[in-house]
């Protein structure tokens, strides 16, 4: 039986310099919750269909049950944790609670991840509209609340 191969892991994590040893082969989403103790990271379908994966890595949002941990050496990693303090996911997060736009909770990191980086990004024309809320929330699957909640609390955070 041959070992395992491993490779060391350089990053930045929520602000935090990293540096780990990991089998090659490891998710950066088992990477953050198994390694990094980062649980907000939530593994639902593991086929980067769901959005409960989603973090930023450099500023976009990424599914990291789709990259390996060795491809954010060098990068900086943001996860929901991470964005505790930030203006535009606190906004987010009142707006939440506002709107009703969560119930179980299991899609909402992902949802705040993916939403932080829509009303941050320059590069999205502002005032946006509903229509575009939902194509960019699309990749994030929400089983519980219809989605109507989280386009309302999306667009009031961003007024």
């Amino acid at each position: 039986m041959t070992a395992e191969r491993r490779t060391v892991v350089r990053a930045t994590v929520n602000g935090r310099a990293v540096h780990a040893e990991v089998p090659v082969r490891r998710t950066l989403a088992d990477f953050l919750r198994d390694d990094l103790g980062l649980t907000g990271t939530h593994l639902g379908c593991e086929h980067g269909v769901c959005g409960a994966c989603s973090v930023l890595v450099d500023g976009r949002s990424v599914r990291a049950c789709l990259l390996f941990a060795v491809q954010v050496d060098g990068h900086e990693v943001t996860t929901v944790e991470g964005l505790g303090d930030h203006g535009t996911t606190a906004r987010l997060r009142d707006a939440f609670g506002r709107h009703h736009a969560l119930q179980c909770g299991f899609c909402t990191a992902g949802l705040l991840v993916t939403a932080t980086e829509m009303l941050d990004d320059p590069d999205i024309p502002k005032p946006l509209t509903g229509e575009a809320v939902r194509e960019i929330l699309s990749g994030n699957l929400c089983r519980c609340t219809g989605y109507q909640g989280i386009v309302r609390a999306v667009l009031d955070a961003g007024s």
